[in-house]
């Protein structure tokens, strides 16, 4: 697990989660769960357990597919996997961290897993030594994983559900490499979240585009 992080993230070694971390994941009632290809692994989740509300919940704060075996439907199997083992013990929620700018990862949380956001995170992490993060601040959207919600249900099976006529729209573009007004676009980014979000809207569903893409939020959102 520790040899993908720096595979798929690029991280030095202060940002490298250490192997400990996993052990005790997996002892204090979190989640450590590898997919493997011809018995070689091909991505793992890592989630610690938290409490939300009074109740507890998972945090889960790694995901990750190596490069060249994307596209095959690990990554999903993965999430799935993570859902049917919190359910097994009674565990409703899971939430995790991401990065707005990250189109595939925000498609294939609101659309392929059906996940809502309603809160966004100023540089949660600070500066790191990815050069995924191209040197921004770690701004992110917290997903909420409601297990056993019906929408949850309806996306899993490939439905797609209403979105009603007074949703908001955020829509980003970015040029790879990084075009120069990348700072300008996560700054447009946060401040119409924070408005948004301070409004009462939250994220329902995620519409990709070439280079980007725009999120829809919708008022009164709330947990199931």
């Amino acid at each position: 697990m520790v040899d993908l992080e720096v595979k798929v993230w690029g991280f030095g070694e202060r940002d490298t989660v250490p192997s400990q971390m996993y052990v005790v994941a997996s002892k204090i009632g979190g989640q450590t769960l590898g997919a493997f290809v011809d018995g070689k692994m091909a991505g793992f989740v890592l989630a610690y357990p938290g409490i939300r509300d009074g109740k507890p919940y998972l945090h889960s704060h790694m995901a990750a597919v190596l490069p060249e075996l994307r596209d095959l439907g690990i990554g999903r199997s993965l999430k799935l996997a993570q859902r049917e083992e919190a359910l097994a013990r009674g565990i409703t929620l899971i939430e995790w961290t991401f990065d707005p700018l990250q189109a595939k990862n925000a498609y294939f949380n609101f659309c392929r897993l059906g996940v809502t956001a309603r809160r966004y995170l100023l540089d949660v992490y600070g500066s790191t030594s990815s050069p995924l993060h191209a040197g921004l601040p770690t701004d992110r959207l917290v997903a909420e994983w409601d297990l056993d919600s019906p929408r949850v249900s309806q996306i899993l099976r490939g439905e797609t559900p209403d979105i009603t006529q007074r949703a908001e729209h955020i829509s980003f573009v970015i040029e790879e490499p990084f075009s120069t007004n990348i700072e300008s676009t996560q700054q447009h980014m946060r401040n119409r979240f924070l408005d948004l979000f301070a409004a009462g809207y939250g994220v329902t569903w995620f519409e990709p585009q070439p280079g980007g893409g725009t999120y829809l939020l919708e008022p009164g959102v709330s947990r199931s």
